[in-house]
């Protein structure tokens, strides 16, 4: 693998713009899917066969299937929806419907889920988390988190944690804009970050959110892009792989070179939720560059080496 290939396995693209195609001969770390994607279960298995037999390294399969709100496969359920992880928890069926969603997304072929949700609701006016939160009690949020993520563990299919460092407290949509979290590190620790600091030791994948928390920086500085939350992160024990949330979300696309600044403070994957010219060229952009940037160099590599140690073990390789 050269450089190039090692950094396009860093990119995990949705087919929005068809570029995924290509990026897949070049080394193209993952496909995410949604809704619109998806309008039978045999053209989604169709879909996903494709992209194996195209892919120049057994891609991620991925996506986001949370229940509720956060459903991509809703299209071909005949009516039936699954319940957000609240209802799902205060019902007493957590188990058995992740257990279901788990056996669905396998029976497609996926084998990355961006789910649980470990967020922890403590602000009623959250417009983004709300009942994709299992509560409000993160001691319940811990217990919670290891219940979905074993079951999928044992589906063969790889949970992925988020919106680190907790996207809770939040006011705004990070769709829209960048949410500030003005909490001290204790006041974060005690709640939104205690989720995420049961499970570092165990967990695979961890997904960054798009905030500015003013515990990691006084500057306007997205989470996902901050040197001093992704070391924090490694600082709980976190040895896997910490991926962006969608570099579309106004959160953080409107910073320039935010991919590069994302590589630079430790970031190890990005989605995008499309695979248009414009974000293929990101890529190709920063693997330019990296030809005569030693830190760039550096940073691609051990990202690279946490894949591949990943889909090994998950037996992808």
């Amino acid at each position: 693998m050269n450089l190039k290939q090692k950094l396009y396995q860093m990119f995990i693209l949705g087919c929005e713009g068809g570029g995924y195609k290509i990026a897949l001969k070049e080394g193209l770390g993952g496909v995410i899917f949604f809704t619109k994607d998806i309008h039978s279960p045999d053209q989604f298995r169709s879909l996903i066969n494709e992209i194996k037999s195209e892919s120049l390294i057994p891609p991620f399969l991925s996506i986001d299937q949370e229940g509720g709100r956060v459903e991509r496969t809703e299209n071909i359920h005949n009516g039936k929806k699954y319940l957000s992880a609240k209802f799902a928890y205060e019902k007493g069926i957590l188990k058995e419907q992740t257990q279901e969603i788990a056996q669905e997304l396998k029976s497609y072929g996926i084998n990355l889920n961006f789910a649980p949700c470990i967020d922890v609701n403590t602000n009623p006016n959250n417009p983004i988390i709300g009942e994709r939160a299992f509560s409000d009690n993160p001691d319940e949020v811990v217990k919670c988190e290891k219940i979905v993520s074993q079951v999928y563990r044992e589906n063969g299919i790889i949970p992925c944690v988020k919106h680190f460092p907790g996207h809770g407290d939040a006011n705004a949509d990070s769709h829209l804009t960048l949410p500030k979290i003005d909490l001290s590190l204790s006041d974060m620790e005690k709640t939104h970050i205690k989720p995420f600091a049961a499970c570092a030791k165990t967990t695979e994948m961890v997904m960054v959110a798009h905030l500015h928390c003013t515990c990691f920086e006084k500057d306007v500085i997205p989470t996902s892009l901050s040197k001093n939350a992704i070391s924090y992160l490694r600082g709980l024990g976190f040895d896997g792989v910490a991926i962006s949330d969608d570099m579309i979300m106004k959160g953080v696309s409107s910073i320039a070179d935010a991919c590069e600044k994302g590589i630079r403070a430790g970031l190890n994957m990005f989605i995008y939720r499309n695979s248009t010219p414009e974000t293929i060229e990101i890529i190709e952009t920063i693997a330019k560059k990296a030809q005569t940037d030693k830190e760039l160099q550096e940073n691609i590599e051990k990202s690279y080496e946490k894949i591949t140690h990943l889909k090994s073990a998950k037996n992808m390789l």
